[in-house]
């Protein structure tokens, strides 16, 4: 792992209850910390929803809570045994923000005094297992996504299921959607929440994963269980527990409906040999536009998604697809509040009128769209790309949907599907985007991604600063070649489970150079946010 460039100050505090007290100005800086993260209030429009359905809400974020809890449990440890050693109140709110004393947005740099490094695996293995260790532990699901590795009384290694290291909160969380299911108007959310409620307690996703594709005229949408596997750094093997409680927005849902039905013809037009892209993606796929009213577990640690792509089952891809959730109220705040404030200090005058909302929100909902796209198997049949890209394979994917949903805009311009026709709106927004996004820190798959495509675009000439005022300008015809180009090289290191290229790749690109450390800097020091914190929970909505 890379070196980490450090946007802000690195600060050490002394900040347990039996330490001394830290000074007025550390007190300030660590307050500084918390100020990076805009306080918004999540809020939606429920004047459409039943009695039953507002039921429903209140239960969905009871079992949310279960899941930021258990979230804990798998970042850090004992939450109340961190926050209660800590005296400083700006400091205690910035372990809230990170579930835990190290700065996800830094590289993971401890913040207070005396907890060490992260662990790479987190808390989904012992801390003093070694990799050597655990390949030689003969265990067939030692690899899942749903199990911890722990040490038997002997001290040898053991997987022990999710559903039964957390059973008195599984069971209280399964019990809770069952009785949400019994309240549900809708079949197709009906038969998603009891069949969620069943993969909880058995730790099997593959039919709900199915349910939850099936559903088409849901009013609300609630994301719940172990999902994403960025938390474990060590394998990238261990799924973490989240919650997102959604509220569907039918009017703009069904304006970007039609763009499912388009996924096949996108496949065939990728910039890559035929061998590539021979798989075709499910029909089933859907998009759809929510405002998220709360965020629990994984989704809510540092930096808060703005989208969401699931299953990431690819069993579920080829046979269904998958489900590309817009978060638009939430993706309108970064907008107003972090990207446009960044535009308007780093990108050339004469193009900051491209920077649009709708433009984010399309680069946004073609990057959810484009790992839908590609291939998930090698092509020479040998097992998934997953598997032969190893703890690559999250940083890389994150690649190719960064620069294929750019791609993606590009082609269904050129087949008239998107009305304009040039989409410079879409290149300079994008541009805008890598500052913002970047700034989360390259500890991440999405941070290393980004400095990835931001270094291989500026090499080509895709964008050029301008020494005198640091200001970047997009030129149109280098951005499409360069985009292509990128776009290719990842589509045929994925095929290929080309471990080595992708490794040069990410050595070589995902670094912060000395000027992109400086306009950087100069964003932090005009106070523009770096993400978003919220309030949230029942009574936002009035319930």
């Amino acid at each position: 792992m890379r070196k980490l460039i450090t946007i802000t100050t690195a600060l050490a505090f002394a900040l347990a209850s039996c330490g001394p007290k830290p000074s007025n100005n550390t007190q300030s800086a660590m307050q500084q910390k918390v100020d990076e993260f805009a306080l918004v209030e999540l809020k939606a429009n429920i004047d459409h929803l039943t009695d039953n359905d507002r039921q429903m809400l209140r239960l969905f974020f009871e079992v949310s809570q279960i899941m930021d809890d258990i979230f804990w449990t798998q970042a850090y440890g004992d939450k109340k045994q961190i926050l209660n050693s800590i005296s400083d109140e700006a400091t205690r709110e910035f372990v809230k923000i990170n579930y835990g004393p190290w700065e996800r947005l830094n590289g993971n740099e401890p913040f207070v005094e005396g907890v060490g490094k992260k662990p790479l695996g987190a808390q989904f293995y012992p801390i003093d297992m070694t990799k050597d260790e655990f390949e030689a532990f003969a265990s067939p699901d030692k690899s899942s996504l749903y199990t911890l590795i722990r040490r038997d009384e002997n001290g040898k290694l053991q997987s022990i299921p999710y559903h039964v290291a957390y059973k008195a909160q599984i069971d209280r969380a399964a019990d809770l959607l069952k009785q949400a299911a019994a309240l549900a108007d809708d079949q197709g959310l009906k038969t998603y929440l009891e069949s969620r409620a069943q993969a909880l307690l058995t730790d099997e996703y593959f039919e709900s994963d199915l349910a939850w594709m099936s559903m088409k005229t849901n009013k609300m949408d609630f994301v719940v269980g172990p999902t994403e596997n960025y938390e474990d750094a060590l394998f990238g093997y261990k799924a973490a527990h989240e919650a997102f409680i959604l509220i569907k927005d039918l009017d703009w849902s069904a304006k970007i409906a039609r763009f499912s039905a388009l996924l096949p013809e996108l496949q065939n037009r990728l910039p890559v040999e035929a061998e590539y892209k021979k798989e075709v993606p499910g029909m089933d796929s859907d998009l759809g536009v929510y405002d998220v009213v709360f965020y629990g577990g994984d989704c809510n640690a540092g930096s808060k998604t703005i989208a969401i792509n699931l299953p990431n089952d690819p069993r579920v891809h080829l046979e269904k697809g998958s489900r590309k959730l817009q978060l638009k109220n939430a993706m309108q705040y970064k907008f107003d509040k972090i990207l446009h404030p960044i535009a308007d200090l780093l990108i050339d005058p004469e193009q900051r009128g491209n920077v649009k909302f709708d433009a984010f929100f399309e680069n946004v909902m073609f990057h959810e769209v484009a790992h839908g796209l590609g291939i998930k198997n090698l092509i020479d049949g040998s097992g998934s790309v997953r598997s032969a890209l190893k703890d690559r394979y999250n940083a890389i994917e994150e690649g190719k949907a960064d620069i294929l949903g750019l791609f993606m805009v590009q082609q269904l311009a050129q087949m008239g599907e998107i009305e304009k026709a040039d989409i410079m709106d879409n290149y300079v927004t994008f541009v805008a985007g890598i500052f913002r996004s970047v700034r989360f820190g390259t500890a991440s798959s999405h941070g290393k991604a980004n400095m990835v495509c931001f270094n291989y675009l500026q090499e080509r000439g895709a964008f050029t600063r301008n020494p005198n005022t640091g200001t970047y300008r997009i030129d149109k015809e280098k951005m499409a070649a360069a985009m292509t180009e990128l776009a290719h090289d990842i589509l045929k290191y994925q095929g290929d489970g080309d471990y080595e290229s992708v490794s040069k790749l990410f050595n070589e690109k995902a670094v912060i150079g000395d000027l992109l450390r400086e306009d950087l800097q100069r964003v932090a020091e005009a106070n523009i946010p770096r993400d978003l914190r919220y309030i949230q929970g029942k009574e936002q909505l009035g319930l």
